[in-house]
């Protein structure tokens, strides 16, 4: 069965507090929208991704990768429709569709939801209600509720395409949720396992809540690199992306850049993606005098296509010349700037080796690198 996924991404969410909507707010690292489409674009059963972006927010597409973007509606029925429409001309056989605000759904959940369409029109993931029912007003207790039968609805709610694009045509909107349309077609909605992890942000409390669930589930991978260069004639050396004037160059097939070799490698190593020479041959002509950006672009961008991102890194020079510390600013900004991350977790520092060994004897730069790489 062919599953297309459509984020709901057009409300304001203003109850959140900020000065953004929520799901452009930084969560872990990363922005809310971030973290709820890498949950469906690193999994293998969702083909095709909408996303419902408000007309205030469709420069947040440049930032998406593999994406349909539609333009949201004034309501979220508007919004949900704009993303169905999206598909109507290569229609796929399901569909799921979740609330941006809900970065934390897991595999097994979207799973779940999925395996139910095999017998269902629509399906969708509840928690039973477990806690007493009160009615109240001028804040007493006015009376109880029986919470048999009662469920906490949540997303990605899935359905047939076919049939619940015609539900949502003939609906007159103002739903409570995408069940209901279904079910005002007459359409059948299994429910399947919630999770109570899969928490819904609504309010400013929300974020540390969601922080702190993703502690227990984030996958942390830390990879090591090194590398070595020797000198060469030359008046300057290349080290973390930024030119040190010095009395000789370091010799290399691309620009020599050993800090930042020792960087890509690390990275390559935290996803067991071998090293540098596998991805850029040095017998290939193509890399001769390349600069390294090229090299550390290319295992940043790898990462964040497997779904994780850097966290942190810090970079070693292994030198008793060219002095590294009036340079060592700029190395970590140029770093931060090629991979995306805030100047604070970047880490460029140096150290000699005693005199000792070819370092010591000034025949090279030997670098190395420790980077963390993680995913939710």
């Amino acid at each position: 069965m062919e599953i297309a996924a459509i984020i709901v991404a057009a409300g304001r969410g203003t109850r959140a507090g900020g000065d953004v909507p929520k799901q452009w707010r930084a969560l872990a690292g990363r922005r809310v929208a971030d973290w709820t489409l890498a949950a469906f674009a690193g999994h293998p059963r969702v083909g095709r991704i909408v996303v419902v972006l408000h007309p205030d927010d469709m420069g947040q597409a440049d930032t998406f990768t593999d994406v349909i973007v539609a333009t949201g509606g004034a309501t979220r029925h508007a919004s949900v429709a704009a993303g169905l429409e999206a598909l109507a001309g290569d229609p796929p056989d399901g569909v799921l569709i979740h609330d941006i605000a809900r970065p934390l759904a897991t595999p097994d959940l979207i799973d779940r939801v999925i395996d139910a369409l095999d017998h269902a029109g629509g399906a969708a993931p509840a928690l039973a209600v477990t806690d007493a029912l009160w009615t109240g007003a001028d804040d007493r207790v006015t009376g109880t509720r029986d919470r048999d039968g009662l469920y906490r609805a949540q997303t990605p709610q899935g359905f047939r395409y076919a049939a619940y694009l015609d539900a949502h045509r003939a609906h007159p909107g103002d739903a409570a949720d995408d069940v209901a349309v279904a079910r005002s077609a007459g359409l059948d909605v299994t429910i399947v396992a919630g999770d109570e992890r899969n928490l819904k942000i609504t309010g400013p409390d929300d974020f540390a809540r969601a922080e702190e669930l993703m502690g227990g589930r984030v996958d942390i991978r830390t990879g090591t690199g090194f590398d070595v260069h020797a000198f060469t004639t030359g008046d300057a050396v290349t080290l973390c992306g930024v030119t040190v004037p010095h009395e000789r160059a370091l010799k290399g097939h691309s620009d020599a850049d050993v800090g930042m070799h020792a960087l890509t490698d690390a990275i390559y190593g935290a996803l067991a993606e071998g090293d540098i020479g596998q991805h850029f041959p040095p017998s290939d002509d193509e890399w001769k005098g390349a600069a390294s950006e090229i090299f550390l672009r290319h295992a940043v961008d790898l990462a964040t296509s497997k779904g994780y991102r850097v966290s942190n890194c810090d970079v070693t020079l292994i030198c008793e010349m060219p002095k590294i510390g009036p340079h060592a600013g700029a190395m970590r900004a140029e770093l931060a700037r090629i991979m995306g991350l805030e100047a604070d977790r970047v880490s460029v520092k140096a150290t000699t080796s005693e005199r000792l060994g070819f370092t010591g004897r000034g025949e090279g730069i030997a670098a190395q690198a420790v980077a963390t790489l993680v995913r939710p």
